[in-house]
């Protein structure tokens, strides 16, 4: 039979971002097609790493610019809203950023152990010698 060629991976030494969206999708596309390698899991994991990083980063910028923007309008003009009702002080962004993450790595081990169980050859069933052919 016929089979596609294997598309060039991007490199991964640019560090802009169309060459990071070139990586991961490739990166992807080999996760799903089931043919990548430990590195290439490593490779996107990290990349989920850092996009999830960037996001904080600009999460936090945006929170900081907005309390900065808010200091400045008179109190009285703006209502702040109540404090959140946990005792923990944090927010649910950084348990959903957690979960999110978690769930990339589990998601990249299931492909992982799927892949390298496809790859380990199943031991042949063979007959019990122990029991006489009637009862087999």
């Amino acid at each position: 039979m016929y089979s596609t060629p294997e598309p060039s991976p991007p490199s991964s030494s640019g560090g802009d971002a169309n060459t990071r969206n070139a990586r991961y999708a490739y990166l992807v596309g080999r996760l799903r097609s089931r043919q990548i390698t430990m590195e290439e899991a490593t490779e996107l994991f990290n990349l989920m790493q850092a996009t999830l990083s960037r996001t904080e980063a600009g999460r936090l910028a945006a929170l900081a610019q907005a309390s900065a923007s808010r200091s400045a309008i008179p109190s009285r003009a703006i209502a702040l809203p109540p404090p959140p009702a946990s005792g923990g002080g944090g927010s649910d962004d950084f348990l959903l950023l957690g979960l999110l993450a978690m769930g990339a790595g589990v998601g990249l081990l299931a492909a992982m152990t799927k892949r390298m169980q496809e790859l380990t050859p199943s031991p042949a069933p063979t007959a019990r010698t122990d029991q006489p052919a009637s009862s087999r």
